[in-house]
């Protein structure tokens, strides 16, 4: 099964010059959205996971259903104020401005092998802070996996030292 199949491209979107890759077909079908979940499970049994962590929203469509196949936990991250419990929170910057990621305090126990899903690669900004949370509170990164890398975003770059395991690359 070719998974590129199901990713639409939409030219211009959200601005001018952007091809935007949009999961939503994937998803769609559930035979392809299968298809990608297993073989991000299978990557995360080689990695001897115990948690999976994704960032709001799209880490959480693919990031669940690898945790729910595995039969562990899953851990959000999400924006500032959306999360009910004490959290930690990690800036980072974007092309203009910042922004600001939180995980529950609590989400993560020291020494825990954890794996970051999320639908896309781009910059490694979300990715790395990302990382960062799940390390403040001890656990242990084993593995980034992503729907579709794209490739000239060099996100690689901002998370470099890190396995990962990519679908799909623009």
């Amino acid at each position: 099964m070719n998974l590129k199949d199901y990713i639409a491209s939409i030219p211009d979107y959200p601005s001018k010059g952007v091809i935007f890759r949009d999961i939503s077909p994937l998803m769609a079908d559930g035979e392809a959205y299968r298809a990608a979940t297993k073989k991000i499970v299978d990557y995360a049994k080689e990695k001897e996971i115990d948690m999976v962590v994704g960032p709001e929203a799209r880490g959480f469509i693919v990031g669940c259903p690898v945790a729910y196949e595995l039969g562990i936990g899953f851990a959000p991250v999400r924006k500032p104020g959306k999360l009910p419990r004490e959290t930690i929170e990690v800036s980072y910057d974007l092309e203009y401005g910042s922004d600001t990621l939180t995980l529950h305090a609590d989400a993560i126990k020291p020494g825990q092998r954890v794996l970051i899903c999320d639908d896309l690669l781009a910059t490694g900004g979300t990715i790395k802070a990302t990382i960062e949370l799940v390390e403040k509170l001890g656990g242990i990164v084993v593995g980034c996996a992503f729907l579709i890398e794209l490739m000239d975003l060099h996100g690689r770059d901002k998370i470099d030292g890190y396995d990962i395991f990519t679908l799909m690359e623009y």
